[in-house]
């Protein structure tokens, strides 16, 4: 019995004789003529349970459900004997293997099982949270579900998949940061990511070159200045329009190009190139459309 409803017997008194109660131990007892009004202690808190019978490790009775796997991680494994005979564990074996094969019932679990684990392999590598996870392996059921697979490859949706999600998020990844990661080549990757901006009406826009800028300044060890007015020259860039037609990863490493030299921090083009994934052409050519925007500015 709960502490709140010993203090409500207490209130009310013995049922037979009207005298006192009092707490002892989990029974509840009548001082005067010592019924037992109580027995049991009830306990509000979470029910603990232990599977291996082991009262020094309790566990809850499961995983919680997830998107990231085909079945929402409802379904049970059969595990592992070790203080039994090679028999029941060869039987053990074969039961596990039936097991197996029956959570997957048709081609469609097949194919997205397969998408589900390299999307968490692809989404590991990546180092985005389990959100964009998540949410990449439902546009994957979406993609499945409108029937947009037939003639196309699993591992482009599973790319594609995570890209879309990690922008829809503002998490931005580059294209080739995807394809080099995954299993599926860039053109698989275009043509799944096409096939679900056409169907589905991804919710995703234009991509900001400074969303990009954290991360590059990160891997060219730039000073917080140096950082703060590349975000202040990628706000100018998309105000005078040069971002239009343009990769905004490489408008990102031109930025930072851009606000190394005023700063004269020794960053070079080729290294802002290399760490957008872009060539030195790319860089050169936003850098001299944003030294003429800012010397048009000043004048």
């Amino acid at each position: 019995m709960s502490q709140t409803q010993s203090t409500q017997v207490s209130e009310n008194g013995c049922p037979e004789c009207g005298g006192c109660v009092r707490a002892d131990g989990t029974e509840t007892v009548c001082a005067d003529c010592g019924l037992v009004v109580g027995e049991h202690r009830i306990d509000h808190g979470p029910e603990w349970r232990s599977f291996a019978d082991d009262d020094t490790d309790p566990e809850r009775t499961g995983a919680p459900r997830t998107r990231a796997r085909h079945d929402r991680g409802l379904s049970t494994e059969i595990g592992r004997p070790t203080r039994t005979t090679a028999r029941k564990r060869r039987r053990f074996a074969r039961l596990r293997t039936h097991h197996n094969r029956a959570r997957i019932g048709s081609k469609r679990d097949r194919n997205r099982v397969y998408a589900f684990t390299e999307i968490r392999r692809l989404c590991d590598v990546l180092g985005v949270p389990e959100a964009i996870r998540d949410q990449a392996c439902v546009l994957f059921e979406s993609a499945q579900d409108a029937d947009l697979l037939r003639g196309r490859s699993i591992e482009g949706f599973a790319a594609a998949s995570v890209y879309a999600a990690a922008r829809a998020a503002n998490v931005s990844r580059t294209v080739p940061e995807v394809c080099s990661a995954a299993k599926a080549t860039a053109d698989e990757h275009h043509a799944a990511f096409d096939a679900m901006n056409r169907e589905l009406g991804l919710p995703i826009g234009a991509v900001h070159p400074s969303e990009y800028l954290a991360r590059f300044a990160s891997r060219l060890d730039c000073a917080s200045a140096v950082e703060a007015r590349a975000r202040e020259l990628a706000e100018t860039a998309v105000e005078a329009g040069l971002v239009g037609g343009k990769n905004p990863s490489g408008v990102a490493a031109a930025c930072l190009y851009t606000a190394g030299r005023e700063h004269e921090s020794g960053l070079t083009q080729q290294a802002a190139a290399d760490v957008a994934d872009v060539t030195p052409v790319t860089v050169r050519n936003t850098y001299v459309d944003l030294r003429d925007r800012l010397e048009t500015a000043i004048e």
